[in-house]
């Protein structure tokens, strides 16, 4: 049996997974999981990760492994060459911490983003307070990576690593939203090498055939067929940036969801 992902296209957590296996080599086809969005956990993919959170990475041998860390950090063990992660301890908790801010805060942010831009969670005032948040938010976030990207080609300085593939999938998201770096800037600058890159190409690709497609479906996640997760740091977003009604109205209608163990 190969290496199998169970992926969405859509999801940078997954993207960042793709883009490391693919920087190494790894061959590996992914696969949609069963019941994806609905929260059901009574089927391969709840009994593979309880959360039924992609990635979900099935190994030829041995147990499923979740969490989009945790998965680079198998990889990067299993497949030593070409490293991700630099050699010095320093530059490696670097790489985790540019890791970490993406994962959370600049995930948050682009979901919330496209709760407006997708699936019209909110309209007139309160769309424009939520919107003005998610582009405030963005301007930061790139601010700071701006800063940690300094004058090197990538953010682990010479060679493109650990930190370089969990930016890619934020940025390139932002920049799908319409919200990316000003030309010419440094991280601007940073995303055209990046986009040069075969396994960025390929994995963005498939984010772009899934975004029109979900542009398509956008109405379906709005009844309870598939329902949003509202995890912690995305949940923190929304509420903090005025869209309380947003989670209420989601409750109500179960059109949102929470993660394990307290499904809604």
């Amino acid at each position: 049996m190969p290496l199998v992902l169970l992926d969405h296209p859509l999801s940078s957590y997954a993207q960042k997974v793709k883009i490391a296996l693919r920087e190494k080599g790894v061959s590996f086809e992914t696969r949609m999981p069963e019941g994806f969005g609905s929260g059901r956990i009574d089927n391969d993919f709840g009994a593979a990760n309880p959360r039924t959170e992609v990635p979900v990475l099935l190994p030829e041998r041995g147990e499923a492994i979740f969490d989009s860390t945790v998965i680079l950090e198998y990889i990067e063990e299993t497949w030593p060459a070409p490293a991700l992660l630099p050699p010095a301890p320093a530059a490696r908790a670097r790489a985790r911490i540019i890791e970490e801010l993406c994962d959370s805060q600049y995930e948050a942010v682009n979901w919330g983003f496209g709760e407006l831009l997708w699936f019209r969670r909110a309209e007139g005032e309160l769309a424009e307070r939520l919107d003005a948040a998610a582009r405030r938010d963005t301007r930061r976030i790139q601010a700071w990576l701006t800063a940690q990207l300094g004058a090197a080609a990538w953010f682990g300085g010479e060679h493109f690593g650990w930190a370089d593939a969990a930016v890619a999938p934020m940025l390139n998201r932002s920049i799908h939203y319409g919200l990316g770096p000003d030309a010419d800037s440094p991280l601007a600058l940073w995303h055209a090498r990046l986009i040069a890159r075969p396994s960025v190409q390929q994995t963005f690709a498939e984010f772009d055939a899934a975004a029109v497609a979900m542009a398509r479906m956008a109405d379906y996640y709005r009844t309870d067929g598939r329902r949003r997760e509202y995890r912690d740091h995305r949940l923190e977003w929304m509420i903090r940036s005025g869209g309380l009604s947003v989670v209420a109205a989601g409750i109500e209608e179960h059109t949102i969801r929470f993660s394990w163990p307290g499904q809604s």
